[in-house]
């Protein structure tokens, strides 16, 4: 955290790191979309996904990305994978690394898996205006 408080609950921490990961235009959004039914996921995914598990200290942010971006191909959640693309940008991880994960995951999880997460990287990174 660069220029945010320090958190002082784990909902708090998690928040920060899913800013810094998708982004505060992302996380906004899903707050500002949050209803009755949807809050209990909201607080779930902030406290277990990004305060237990994003935020400890073992792996940086990067590998912690490029580890997210190998299940989610594997799991062929090609939405969720589309987002974690553009977050991996956000971190630092570079293109060549990206085509790298996503090619030894094929490898492990079967060509379809790959095909489907190489076209859902390649659509979002040509939405963000890189050259291919």
């Amino acid at each position: 955290m660069t220029d945010r408080q320090q958190p002082t609950s784990p909902a708090q921490a998690g928040e920060a790191v899913r800013r810094t990961v998708l982004g505060d235009a992302h996380v906004d959004a899903a707050q500002a979309a949050t209803t009755s039914f949807t809050a209990p996921f909201q607080e779930y995914v902030t406290t277990c996904a990004w305060a237990a598990a994003w935020a400890r200290p073992g792996l940086d942010l990067r590998t912690r990305s490029c580890l997210t971006l190998a299940v989610l191909a594997a799991l062929r959640c090609e939405e969720e994978l589309a987002m974690h693309v553009a977050a991996a940008l956000r971190l630092g991880v570079t293109v060549e690394e990206i085509r790298e994960v996503l090619l030894h995951t094929t490898v492990y999880a079967g060509a379809p898996a790959g095909n489907a997460a190489f076209a859902t990287a390649a659509r979002v990174l040509a939405e963000q205006g890189i050259e291919l």
